[in-house]
């Protein structure tokens, strides 16, 4: 069903722009996400927007029309309104021209089958949003089982990290958990835990990885807490040639990420 809505006061304007702080998205378990290619990887993926928001008096885009038919078939509303309210429901000054509100969808620790994949992404304490996004982007692209966040991590749902995503957000299955509930998870079945420090001399390329691998990426900051990297199987690090003494976090998953599936592949 369509609706327009011409004023910033209007509450639903009001409860879909609070949907960018995190508190109101657990609140209400949704989350927004923005631009067709974004919206389209979603239907793709068999989700389609609890509410549909677009710029009136525009000719939609054949996908954007797929995406509207599909809010509507799931009982869903679209709403109409200006290209000013959709800059301040996006935070961006020139932002897309369709929004979509999605309900989250965390999958519990207990819940995920570790046998679906040989690769799976376990980030600890991670705070930029981007690389978060980034990550589940990698996730994606080498058939990761899904991303475990550990600790307290940055909201996977955040406006930012579902953008940097590129739609992997909702491709990627994403669990979260404390370390100990973690480690007891991954003890009770097969995995190896690889995690990547500086406090290592064995190269990322002399290890033979055995499926399903867990790889293990630290905060940005100050990497992986020393217990934390007493409990993994391995520790690897990648050479530095240079002055810098590590990669961005982001990177060192996509690296260390395509050298299991490398290894997988040549198996």
């Amino acid at each position: 069903m369509r609706h327009q809505i011409t004023g910033f006061s209007n509450p639903t304007i009001k409860r879909l722009r609070s949907l960018r702080e995190k508190k109101h998205r657990k609140r209400e378990g949704l989350f927004l996400a923005e631009g067709l290619r974004i919206l389209t990887e979603a239907l793709d993926s068999g989700r389609a927007p609890r509410i549909l928001v677009v710029v009136e008096g525009t000719d939609l885009h054949p996908l954007a029309r797929k995406v509207e038919e599909a809010t509507v078939a799931a009982g869903g509303d679209v709403i109409e309104t200006s290209e000013a309210i959709i800059a301040k429901l996006s935070g961006k000054s020139n932002p897309q021209s369709i929004i979509g509100i999605y309900a989250d969808h965390p999958v519990p620790l207990a819940e995920l089958d570790r046998s679906t994949a040989k690769i799976w992404l376990v980030a600890q304490a991670l705070r930029d949003p981007g690389n978060l996004g980034t990550i589940l982007r990698t996730g994606d692209a080498v058939g990761a089982g899904g991303l475990i966040l550990i600790d307290d991590c940055v909201d996977p749902f955040s406006v930012e990290a579902v953008r940097a995503s590129m739609g992997a957000v909702f491709t990627q299955t994403i669990s979260q958990a404390r370390w100990p509930d973690f480690l007891a998870w991954l003890r009770s079945g097969p995995g190896e835990l690889v995690g990547t420090s500086l406090n290592t001399d064995k190269d990322y390329q002399a290890v033979t990885y055995k499926p399903p691998t867990f790889l293990l990426i630290g905060n940005e900051a100050q990497g992986l807490p020393e217990d934390y990297e007493a409990d993994c199987d391995t520790l690897v690090k990648m050479p530095m040639m240079g002055k810098a003494d590590s990669l961005n976090a982001a990177v060192a998953a996509s690296v260390m990420a395509y050298e299991v599936l490398n290894q997988s592949r040549q198996r």
